[in-house]
């Protein structure tokens, strides 16, 4: 399998440390506001990233965290923490904002059909790793103390700007993170934030340098290193993370043990609307819910997430999200044809499609740094042989197992009742007698049952909507 490497800025084989086991860490949910389609395009990227390497013959061991403390509104590391934000604006405590939100989004993960994660650890639980790893900083010369906090000192670490190819020079002429003038530099960063002396915060901890909660950067080393080791074999998270988050990951890990944090980072590429990245702060983020109002399925939007590869900068529109619901009612429409083979006299012809070489052909694509545009153009030509007749019922099942495995996409198919049977019969015998008011009133009757009909001229060819 091969995936390309932001810190090698090329395409190489996934090689873990000690195979088959591979270690990933993909960053999370930031648990003050529902998620939006921007998050979950980077989610069930990284779950295609998992259900391949799976395929490739490895045991995935993935950590995924969940961020419920520490997440300032700002890259500077000033301003409210999220937790805090969404506390105010719903006049709920921090911990109940966390609650909620950690919950609709593990319920989010199963509706999106993303595989579980082996763990999905909370920074709250974490707080002592945390320190304990600040404290192993603090005794190797990295951090320094402000009057609002212990920070990372970037200029002690020289590859601090590598990882992303960052201009400090530039930076802070420009000031790119805001500028705090008790910071030695302007890329440092706070390992641990003092709570403020003029009101008590609802999260906060005891701590060597006073009472006061994490940063953001210093819970991801924290957890990851407790779950998979000091070197990871594959980190992921959306590109966005390039230039601070991970960058800062990457210098007080490797500060603390020696080692190389990641061997390699996957990242997934921004996702706009109309020319405009998706933010929260942007007000533009679309959730689930939004979708399903506009009565779109979110296995429609699963199928529209790969339909743009990981690495490109993808737009969304509604029409496209439609366009990706008719796609996947025509797969499910050729798939329904595994039932109804005497209407369709062709199957067993030349040209059949095997289900091992569907297979074969789709774990290549997805190999190839996770082509998942090349596999759903596969699925396509397996539906259009299939409306044809050119692909027999058993080799349709086990192509929709396949998918199903592989995508996380639902092609399995239910045979129709007997009853139902006798409807579409009834619907031919109206059509050949011309009685048009019947026919139509017997499709109807068919389709609130969700049962949809494409006219042949073998027959009827039956499909769920």
């Amino acid at each position: 399998m091969k995936l390309y490497n932001t810190l090698s800025r090329q395409i190489e084989d996934v090689t873990p440390l000690h195979a088959p086991e591979v270690t990933v860490y993909t960053c999370g949910p930031t648990v003050y506001d529902y998620p939006h389609i921007g998050n979950w395009f980077a989610f069930i990227r990284e779950d295609m990233l998992i259900r391949t390497l799976k395929a490739s013959g490895l045991r995935p061991k993935w950590v995924m965290n969940i961020t419920d403390v520490g997440h300032l509104v700002s890259d500077a590391d000033e301003g409210e923490d999220k937790l805090e934000k969404g506390a105010r604006r719903e006049g709920k405590t921090a911990w109940d904002v966390a609650k909620f939100y950690t919950e609709y989004f593990e319920k989010g993960l199963e509706r999106l059909n993303i595989l579980q994660p082996d763990y999905l650890p909370k920074a709250t639980d974490h707080i002592k790793e945390q320190i304990e790893l600040i404290q192993k900083l603090e005794k190797k010369g990295y951090t320094y103390i402000t009057s609002d906090g212990v920070y990372y000192d970037t200029a002690k670490f020289p590859k601090y700007a590598d990882f992303a190819r960052l201009d400090l020079d530039e930076q802070e002429a420009g000031k790119r993170v805001g500028f705090n003038p008790e910071k030695r530099g302007v890329a440092d960063f706070a390992l641990w934030k003092f709570s403020p002396k003029d009101h008590r915060r609802d999260m906060e901890w005891d701590s060597p340098w006073g009472t006061g909660f994490p940063g953001w950067h210093i819970e991801c080393s924290a957890m990851s290193m407790k779950y998979l080791g000091e070197t990871l074999d594959i980190h992921a998270g959306g590109i966005d993370h390039v230039p601070v988050h991970h960058t800062n990951e990457i210098a007080q890990s490797e500060a603390a043990t020696g080692k190389p944090f990641a061997r390699l980072w996957m990242h997934s590429n921004h996702i706009t609307i109309e020319g405009e990245k998706i933010s929260k702060s942007l007000d533009n983020g679309i959730t689930l819910e939004d979708i399903e109002e506009r009565g779109i399925s979110l296995q429609a939007f699963r199928l529209h997430v790969l339909e743009s590869h990981y690495r490109s900068q993808s737009k969304f529109s509604w029409e496209s999200l439609a366009a990706a619901q008719n796609r996947l009612r025509n797969w499910r429409e050729a798939m329904a044809t595994r039932w109804q083979e005497a209407v369709l006299p062709m199957v067993g012809a030349d040209g059949d499609i095997s289900a091992p070489q569907f297979k074969e052909a789709l774990f290549a694509a997805l190999s190839d740094d996770l082509n998942t545009v090349k596999a759903l153009q596969l699925i396509d030509a397996v539906a259009s042989k299939a409306l044809a007749g050119a692909v027999c019922g058993a080799c349709l099942d086990n192509i929709a197992e396949t998918v199903q495995d592989a995508l996380g996409i639902n092609l399995i198919v239910e045979n129709i009742s007997d009853a139902q049977r006798e409807l579409i019969q009834s619907r031919e015998q109206a059509r050949t007698d011309k009685d048009w008011a019947k026919s139509d009133k017997l499709r109807d009757d068919l389709t609130e049952q969700g049962i949809g009909l494409r006219d042949t001229p073998n027959g009827a060819i039956w499909f769920w909507i």
